[in-house]
């Protein structure tokens, strides 16, 4: 009941979650769930295909229940892990340089458009803290406040 749990909570997350997370996350639901049965399970499911590990980084193993080809995005900013289309799996099933490739991991590294939009309002910020409005004020507005 617990391995199908595990599997089920993977299948219904995008968030590519580390063990921890999957142990957290379930644990609210199977109080008696054992952290080493979460690894275990993982670590079975991985073995048997039906789930992927992902090595990003040198932290935390991360798993995703997609086994179909697709790109990892992981932001340098917030370091969460994200699905993109990248179209990369032109040579699935296909011989290239006399090798048969069976499977591709590509992992692609940036920052996520939320954090890009946070880094562009964040540039865009006076010295004084106010943002920016894109108008000039007249010099004659100017000399007033200098007053």
């Amino acid at each position: 009941m617990q391995r199908l749990a595990i599997l089920e909570f993977l299948e219904g997350t995008k968030a590519h979650p580390t063990a921890d997370e999957v142990y957290t996350a379930l644990h609210k639901t199977y109080p008696t769930i054992a952290r080493a049965t979460v690894y275990n399970t993982l670590e079975a499911l991985t073995k048997a295909g039906a789930i992927l590990q992902l090595t990003m980084d040198q932290g935390a193993a991360r798993y995703d229940a997609d086994t179909g080809p697709h790109v990892h995005f992981r932001c340098r900013v917030c370091e969460r892990v994200y699905d993109i289309d990248a179209r990369q799996q032109r040579c699935l099933g296909k011989e290239v340089d006399g090798h048969q490739v069976e499977a591709m991991r590509t992992y692609a590294f940036g920052v996520c458009v939320a954090c890009h939009k946070d880094e562009l309002a964040a540039a865009s910020e006076t010295p004084e803290g106010r943002k920016k409005t894109g108008t000039r004020r007249s010099p004659e507005k100017e000399k007033g406040r200098a007053s």
